[in-house]
């Protein structure tokens, strides 16, 4: 990283290192590790979220693999097309759910007392009490 780093520049222009977006993943990652070594020795609770930031070290693998980084930018952005069929989707769950509540509101009925000879809710009433 830091090769890459003084050969391209920081951000000033237009190639820069941190105008990249998986390099700024990059140096987020490694600077929280760097921090983290560097406050290792101390208790504190901001040095504890940076060792969660552990979690994160797989990550550069997408920054060193070209093939897998053009799929994760194709997966992301395909996001929003996948929000709108996903809400066609929920839209028709909700239709065939209204239509299913008003076709058998009522129909679902079960009485414990004789499940064979009582058939609706005023017959179960009527034989309870």
């Amino acid at each position: 990283m830091s090769f890459k780093l003084i050969a391209t520049g920081l951000i000033m222009d237009e190639g820069s290192y941190l105008r990249d977006t998986w390099n700024q993943l990059d140096f987020f990652i490694v600077m929280a590790s760097v921090v983290d070594m560097a406050f290792s020795s101390y208790d504190l609770a901001a040095v504890k979220i940076m060792r969660m930031l552990r979690v994160l070290r797989p990550l550069r693998m997408i920054a060193h693999n070209p093939e897998l980084k053009m799929i994760i930018n194709a997966l992301l952005d395909s996001v929003g097309s996948i929000m709108n069929v996903l809400i066609v989707i929920a839209v028709v769950y909700l239709i065939f759910a209204i239509i299913g509540v008003n076709l058998f509101k009522g129909k679902f009925y079960y009485c414990s007392i004789d499940i064979f000879k009582i058939h609706t809710a005023q017959e179960c009433e009527m034989n309870s009490g």
